[in-house]
């Protein structure tokens, strides 16, 4: 469990939805919206709520009103919304890089049918305002873009264009968030998930080299959450889409920093750096939903480390939860 106040957040009007709750930026923000006393429903394609479990403990975690089914069934999310009385909703439910690669066709149902059964939720309760996910990777599918393009990131730019669509024709008001690299305990999945499994290693005294190296925009898990629920609770017009880019740093730092707190760390890095921009800029995003908390690469690290050293101290990881 994660103690103490992680600072003052802006909250939505509830109930709130937040879709994709099993996942990291998922249970970063049922947690958040916990700590604050907030109304909030979780949903998910399943009802496991570890990752929630292991950030604020199991009775919080039992006591979270959840519901399970299929984002991408038509009927799902409005009958959520209806019969839940949501007022707000954070969409963050979405298959990632690997995920999308492997499965195309599945990739396109969770993340873009699901998406617009979302909007249609939405719609249809009269929800004027509310927060969704996209990624730095709709930003490398320009024509001539330098960056890692993917069948993930096509599916972004397919979402961010119909929010512009559902506010020209119903009203429908959404803020598009494109978080680059998130860390920091329960990010245990995708492809940059790797750094956080380095930390991790080093807790459990065993080797890691992390594929890549170079800069790269490490946004801190606690302060994605901040910025969503800070997103959904703004209000305003339009469809904006907004960078979400954190702390701009090498992995060569970050290696280092966890070998301050574990000097016997087996933890590098190989290969060339990853192909996402790394240099966006946060304070378009700050401006439009105000001053979200912000956590420094070395307090990100350091709490990172922090937990999962208790995690494991408690027998609440273990070598299992590596990446193989």
């Amino acid at each position: 469990m994660i103690n103490g106040n992680d600072g003052a957040v802006a909250l939505p009007p509830g109930p709130v939805l937040v879709t994709g709750a099993g996942g990291c930026i998922g249970a970063w923000v049922l947690r958040t919206l916990a700590q604050a006393g907030a109304d909030a429903v979780g949903f998910d394609l399943s009802n496991d709520r570890r990752r929630l479990a292991l950030l604020a403990g199991e009775d919080v975690a039992q006591a979270q009103a959840w519901e399970t089914g299929d984002i991408a069934d038509s009927e799902t999310v409005p009958d959520i919304v209806r019969r839940r009385n949501i007022a707000s909703v954070i969409h963050l439910a979405a298959l990632q890089v690997p995920f999308c690669r492997a499965a195309p066709a599945d990739g396109a149902r969770v993340n873009v049918v699901g998406t617009i059964n979302v909007f249609e939720a939405v719609r249809a309760a009269g929800i004027r305002h509310f927060a969704y996910a996209s990624s730095s990777s709709a930003a490398a599918m320009g024509e001539d873009s330098p960056w890692l393009q993917t069948l993930y990131g096509a599916y972004k730019v397919c979402n961010e264009q119909a929010a512009r669509v559902y506010w020209r024709d119903w009203q429908v008001s959404a803020v598009g968030i494109r978080p680059s690299v998130i860390y920091g305990p329960m990010r245990d999945r995708g492809v940059s998930s790797v750094v956080t499994a380095a930390m991790l290693a080093a807790v459990l005294g065993r080797p890691y080299q992390v594929p890549f190296s170079g800069r790269v925009g490490f946004v801190y898990a606690g302060e994605a959450a901040h910025a969503f629920i800070h997103a959904a609770a703004c209000g305003g017009s339009g469809a904006p889409v907004f960078d979400l880019n954190g702390t701009e740093e090498s992995v060569e730092r970050v290696t280092a920093l966890i070998r301050e707190r574990h000097p016997r760390a087996q933890v590098s890095y190989t290969g060339d750096p990853l192909a996402l921009p790394s240099d966006f800029s946060d304070e378009p995003l700050r401006a439009h939903v105000g001053n979200y908390r912000r956590w420094t690469i070395e307090e990100g690290v350091a709490e990172t480390l922090e937990v999962f050293e208790n995690l494991a101290k408690a027998g609440k990881l273990s070598v299992a939860d590596l990446p193989s």
